[in-house]
């Protein structure tokens, strides 16, 4: 099991022991006396990774991208750990539920972006230690490699691919070999590992920029 990122913790809440972060609540999930709640690895394609003993290389306090942040349900979490948090989300609706959980974390910049445009928040972008993406798009190793220049040398991509949005019809595991293939293009893939039993047809990736 690798080591969890500081600021990430397995505690016991409501009788249930799981990953934790501290900070306030975001969407009704459990809490203790202490201001921890919990990380529900089948919320969250980030949750399940760290869940699963992947070794995501997050010491914690890392600036991150993070990308297809939806309502800020995994971004909630990350921006209790981490540094800046930028969170990129194209869908105006999930956006204002994302405003919302932002609004109590001075850590987590929500932009209401498409991620397979990276030039229009370029501007905006520090360079980041961490991309973390979960972008639920055909195209999705694109995406990364789109967003690449963002990475410092010696981050990490932290990558969820969905394989029913590439590819509907076909084998999970082939479109998972071909998105792996594309990424390798602009990657160096140190870990890979499907996301069940937290999510069906869904695997994580952790790569470094070449």
């Amino acid at each position: 099991m690798s080591d969890l990122p500081e600021g990430v913790e397995r505690r016991e809440i409501d009788g249930a022991t799981g990953l934790a972060t501290q900070g306030p609540p975001a969407y009704g999930e459990p809490t203790d006396d202490e201001g921890w709640r919990r990380w529900n690895p089948r919320r969250s394609k980030l949750g399940a990774m760290l869940a699963s003993g992947m070794d995501t290389g997050l010491a914690g306090g890392e600036t991150v991208l993070y990308l297809g942040a939806a309502a800020g349900t995994t971004a909630s979490h990350v921006a209790d750990f981490s540094g800046p948090t930028y969170a990129v989300e194209f869908a105006p609706r999930p956006v204002r539920d994302l405003l919302e959980v932002a609004e109590d974390r001075d850590r987590l910049f929500p932009l209401l972006k498409d991620a397979r445009k990276p030039e229009t928040y370029a501007h905006v972008v520090e360079p980041v230690d961490a991309i973390v993406q979960d972008v639920a798009t055909r195209g999705q190793a694109e995406v990364a490699l789109a967003n690449r220049e963002f990475l410092r040398e010696n981050g990490r991509l932290l990558l969820a691919v969905k394989a029913r949005s590439e590819d509907v019809t076909a084998d999970p595991e082939a479109v998972f070999d071909e998105v792996v293939g594309t990424l390798s293009e602009g990657y160096e893939i140190l870990e890979r590992a499907r996301l069940e039993p937290y999510h069906a047809d869904h695997l994580g990736v952790v790569a470094r920029p070449r």
